[in-house]
Formats: structure tokens, sequence, C-alpha cells
């Protein structure tokens, strides 16, 4: 004959319930119950004491708070994101890449590093997730989309010449990448000088209290 057995996570929940605040705090009121009974002070009522006092304490006691989820650090994004950019790098390294592109991609990457180097830059970058974002965007799709892109119609252009210049078609979507990065420079330049605008504005009004 099957025997029913408790559900999952029954013993588990009783076993938290022993060791919550509103069993200690109850059981704790209950042993106070307990001390006036043998003092005589609770009379032939002690048991409907007990229960009271115990019913009391788990009432006013804290409820139970499960622990808040704890999520990666935002600098440990960024971590991998340098790392993905030596990736790039040396893939970048492998491809033979006209002169004008070899430039603008220089500078590109120049920007990049600067932005990631470790330190008070790549923290104020770690505080903003669309700058983290569209960092990791250019460094996982765009830059080697661009330059695989490149290298594939060039191949065919070889064989069968076409209306658009492949290397021109690069420039222009390095142009653009190097663009977005600048205003990217350029939104965190601006969020620290209104830091600056506003600390100074807090000196100014904590002069003339």
């Amino acid at each position: 004959m099957a025997t029913s057995r408790p559900a999952p996570g029954v013993a588990g929940r009783a076993l938290a319930y022993l060791e919550s605040a509103k069993n200690l705090t109850g059981s704790a009121c209950a042993l106070g119950g307990l001390a006036l009974t043998l003092t005589g002070f609770a009379g032939t009522y002690w048991p409907v004491v007990v229960a009271g006092l115990y019913g009391a304490g788990a009432l006013v006691a804290p409820p139970t708070r499960p622990p808040a989820p704890e999520f990666p650090d935002p600098s440990s994004r960024l971590d991998a994101l340098r790392a993905d950019v030596t990736t790039l790098r040396e893939y970048l390294d492998q491809v033979d890449l006209p002169p004008a592109a070899t430039e603008r991609l220089g500078s590109l990457t120049e920007l990049l590093d600067g932005l990631l180097a470790p330190g008070w830059v790549s923290q104020a970058l770690a505080d903003d997730p669309e700058a983290v974002h569209v960092l990791a965007r250019a460094v996982h799709r765009d830059l080697p989309e661009a330059v695989d892109a490149y290298v594939r119609t060039r191949w065919w252009t070889r064989l069968a010449p076409g209306q658009q210049d492949p290397e021109e078609q690069l420039e222009r979507q390095l142009a653009l990448l190097h663009g977005e990065a600048e205003e990217l420079v350029a939104g965190l330049r601006e969020a620290e000088e209104i830091h600056q605008r506003t600390h100074t504005r807090y000196l100014e009004d904590r002069g003339t209290t």
C-alpha cells in the first residue's frame, strides 16, 4: 500500500518557519507566559496566556525578507569588453585594408581604448548602460560586419566589377561608427560638465544661506 508523502518543500518551509524571526519572537513571548504561569500570575488560563503571547510575538516580529538578487557589477562587463576588443584587434590585423580605412580604423580603436581604459573614465562609462550598449554593439557586431562585408564584396568585385566601390562603402561605415563613438564621448563629457555645474550651484547656494 502506497503511503502519502509530504509535498516537496513542506519540510523546508517548516524548517524555515522554525528559524524565522516570527517563531523565535513568539517562542520568547511564550516562555515569558510560562514564567508568569510558574509565578502564579496566569492562573488556570495559562494555556490561553501562553498562546496569546506567542501569537502577539509572532505578529510584532518583522516578516521574513528574502535576500535581494545579486547581479554582476557593471565594471565586470567592461572587463569582458576589453578582452573582446583585443580579440577584435587580432582579427583586424589579419585583414588587408585600404590606407584610408586603416587610418580611420586606427582612430576609432584609439577612442575605444580610451573609453575602456581602467580608471575613472571607464567607471563613468559603466554608470551609463546605454553607452556600454553602444560600445558593445560596435565591438561585437558593427565593426566585424563592416570589415567582413568589405572582404567578401572585394572578392566578388575582382571577379566582376560592380557599381559600388567596396573601399568607399567601408570608409563610409567606419566614418559613421567613428561619429557614433565621438557622440558617446561627447555625452559622457556633457554629463561631467553638468555634474561640475551642479556642484558650483550647490556651493553658491550654500554660501547664501
